[in-house]
């Protein structure tokens, strides 16, 4: 904390802050549990926790399911399906995903080879593959981009469109 000097006065050693005088800011919490100055204050901060964020590195290989509740980043190979509803779905430059995607965001860099459900959005980067049907709201597809399949757009907020049958094959049909 500074303090004004004038010409002329002694310069004073600075005095510790007790607790009343430490200004209070919105992104520290006080614990009232807390027993001397120094741990008055916890590091949780005030404001909502930023997003988290799980990794497959680039030589990790994975033959399964994967679902969860948080963003996920693909650097490595992938073969089933996977499902993060309501979070977002990175495949990472190295990545190579060959399976079913169920996620609200998709970014493609690397390759991905199945369906696509997005409920917000899918973007395939310019070094970026999908090979597969999407079906999203919104769509961004850079220069450079390689997609080869179908793409269903839906109106934000409508209930997905029902899975269509494979062509060719007829349900509840009967031959006499």
């Amino acid at each position: 904390m500074w303090t004004k000097q004038t010409p002329g006065q002694p310069q004073s050693q600075p005095q510790p802050q007790t607790q009343s005088q430490i200004p209070s800011t919105p992104s520290i919490q006080r614990t009232p549990e807390a027993t001397s100055d120094a741990s008055a204050y916890s590091s949780r901060p005030v404001a909502p926790a930023a997003r988290s964020l799980a990794c497959i590195g680039a030589s990790l290989e994975i033959k399964g399911r994967i679902s969860g509740e948080e963003d996920l980043q693909i650097d490595g190979k992938v073969e089933g399906p996977i499902s993060i509803r309501g979070h977002r779905l990175t495949v990472g430059r190295s990545g190579q995903v060959t399976s079913e995607v169920s996620a609200r965001e998709l970014v493609v860099y690397g390759r991905v080879s199945g369906n696509v459900n997005a409920t917000d959005r899918v973007e395939i980067k310019k070094d970026g593959a999908v090979t597969g049907d999407i079906q999203t709201t919104r769509i961004s597809i850079e220069d450079g981009a390689i997609f080869k399949g179908r793409i269903e757009i839906d109106r934000p907020g409508s209930k997905p469109a029902p899975k269509l049958e494979p062509a060719g094959m007829l349900v509840g049909a009967g031959a006499d």
